[in-house]
């Protein structure tokens, strides 16, 4: 069984889909591990890293994937760039597949079996592969790093002899795995930290912190939850209730970080150019949903925007990555622990399991169709 490790293409993605110690487990399992010649890079891992747990480097990504059994990445490569794959080889990737029909259907096409990591199932078994939990943690810690980059005041209380230099006030929209960091790195800093999150659940999450609490408590918050833990889409009436609530606290906050995400749809617009308008100059808003349309209406993607009230409007693309070392090895042992799942302990070789739910739950493409129910019929 050949395991192949190519670089990764995009210009924002210092991430690498192995380490060192997953390369070392792989091998482990009797298989053969090939990685592109610099691959690891802007993840601090050198080639000599990977040589040195067994790997073999290849010079291309043709070369790394030529007779691949399985392709490790971090973003969904394309059909053209795993040509000389071996036939249904596994490809485990964040697919990104929503409104992506075309470029899933070219990897059916092309034979590949392609697993989309970010559908993980939230079960008690699928913990340890869960890459939107591992890399929304380090872009909720980053989002805050860079808040106080940006932001021109200390964080932080500070009693002086010069007088006393008051704490920044920082609100985090949006309370899932990226926001419940957020918050944590925010109280450590110093901050004095609410947040808001339109699943009720979320509450106790958010004072176990120290934090405070806002949100419109009505009877749609409390159902405003799915069996899988994600936010719901609330009606038109509850987000103008929302926004009224939290545009008058905007205005008070010194530093404000966006996560709110719900799956296969634009970021919900949460904060409007008039709040933005009514925020004191310096502050400073963090849009972690830059990618997915933004949760501001001003933010753009891969851009730091100052408004004409001095507002720094923070865009960063990819913010897990921006912690590239750690996110890797995080990332990583994600894969290694479902790649692991997939893998015959006695015959040493691929043996995919269709009834299993981890399957079930990942598997966009096989025997050149889009299996997956909520994409084939995109």
């Amino acid at each position: 069984m050949r395991i192949a490790v190519p670089a990764e293409t995009d210009a924002n993605e210092a991430r690498v889909a192995a380490t060192p110690e997953t390369v070392k487990k792989l091998i482990g399992l009797g298989a053969d591990v090939v990685v592109q010649a610099g691959a690891g890079t802007g993840s601090g891992i050198t080639d000599a890293d990977f040589e040195k747990a067994g790997a073999a480097i290849a010079a291309d990504a043709a070369a790394t994937v030529a007779g691949a059994d399985v392709v490790l990445a971090v973003r969904r490569p394309t059909s053209a760039s795993l040509a000389g794959v071996t036939h249904g080889a596994a490809v485990l990737a964040i697919m990104d597949p929503y409104g992506q029909h075309d470029a899933v259907l070219d990897l059916a096409h092309a034979n590949i079996q392609a697993f989309a990591m970010e559908l993980m199932p939230r079960i008690t078994r699928a913990q340890v592969m869960d890459v939107l939990s591992s890399q929304a943690n380090l872009a909720g810690y980053r989002a805050v790093l860079d808040a106080a980059a940006e932001y021109g005041r200390a964080i932080p209380m500070m009693m002086t002899a010069a007088g006393t230099v008051p704490a920044a006030k920082i609100f985090i929209m949006g309370v899932g795995v990226a926001g419940l960091q957020a918050i944590a790195t925010a109280r450590r800093l110093g901050g004095v930290v609410t947040a808001t999150d339109v699943r009720p659940a979320t509450k106790e999450q958010v004072e176990s912190l120290g934090a405070k609490f806002l949100a419109v408590e009505d009877e749609e918050f409390k159902q405003a939850q799915t069996a899988g833990g994600y936010a719901k889409e609330m009606s038109k009436e509850y987000q103008a209730k929302q926004a009224a609530l939290t545009a008058s606290h905007i205005a008070k906050q010194d530093i404000v970080v966006t996560t709110a995400l719900i799956p296969g749809r634009p970021a919900p617009k949460l904060i409007t150019a008039d709040m933005v308008a009514s925020m004191r100059p310096g502050s400073v808003i963090v849009d972690l949903a830059v990618e997915r349309g933004g949760n501001c209406e001003l933010a753009r993607p891969g851009e730091v925007v100052v408004t004409d009230n001095h507002v720094k409007i923070v865009g960063h693309l990819n913010v897990a990555g921006r912690l590239a070392a750690t996110a890797s090895q995080l990332y990583a042992k994600n894969l290694f622990a479902f790649l692991e799942t997939l893998i015959d302990k006695e015959s040493k070789a691929l043996k995919i399991d269709s009834e299993d739910e981890l399957v079930k739950a990942t598997r966009l493409t096989a025997d050149g169709a889009i299996v997956h129910p909520s994409f084939a019929a995109a």
